[in-house]
């Protein structure tokens, strides 16, 4: 249960990172578009019924504003850029606080959201989530080219 949770948390995390990478020169998409986009890979994936998609579609566009996270992210790495610049101890601290802060939030939030998904989820789709794995899935983050990969519990 806690790989599948995991899985599906770093699942979202992707494809949120995915369209945001993909983004046009106006910035990230709104968070319709992602849940839209999230929805459409999940029934690819999951092979979603109707029910099952509107369902899911109203659980991640509850998800908040990628746009001001985005924005709260990139002010967060500036301060922590400064604060490195300025050889500024206490500002690095606050900085990296913030920033690990945001990121939990982050990781919560798209918790939450894949364990409600999850409820909605047959045996089947249960276990074909199951036999995908996350070992191929990347946590994208906000931030200057920061990239990790999480393969989770073995």
């Amino acid at each position: 249960m806690k790989r599948i949770s995991l899985t599906l948390a770093l699942l979202s995390v992707a494809f949120a990172a995915q369209a945001m990478f993909s983004q046009n020169e106006q910035g990230p998409p709104d968070a319709a578009t992602m849940a839209q986009r999230h929805v459409q890979h999940l029934t690819t994936l999951l092979n979603l019924t109707p029910d099952q998609q509107q369902q899911a579609l109203a659980i991640f566009k509850n998800q908040p504003n990628p746009e001001s996270e985005h924005q709260s992210m990139k002010s967060a790495h500036q301060a922590l850029e400064t604060a490195i610049t300025n050889n500024d101890s206490n500002g690095i601290s606050q900085a990296a606080n913030l920033i690990g802060s945001m990121m939990a939030q982050d990781i919560a939030n798209q918790a939450k959201a894949h364990a409600a998904l999850y409820q909605i989820l047959t045996p089947d789709q249960r276990n074909k989530l199951k036999e995908l794995g996350h070992d191929h899935f990347f946590f994208f983050r906000d931030g200057p080219g920061v990239m990790m990969r999480h393969p989770g519990p073995q």
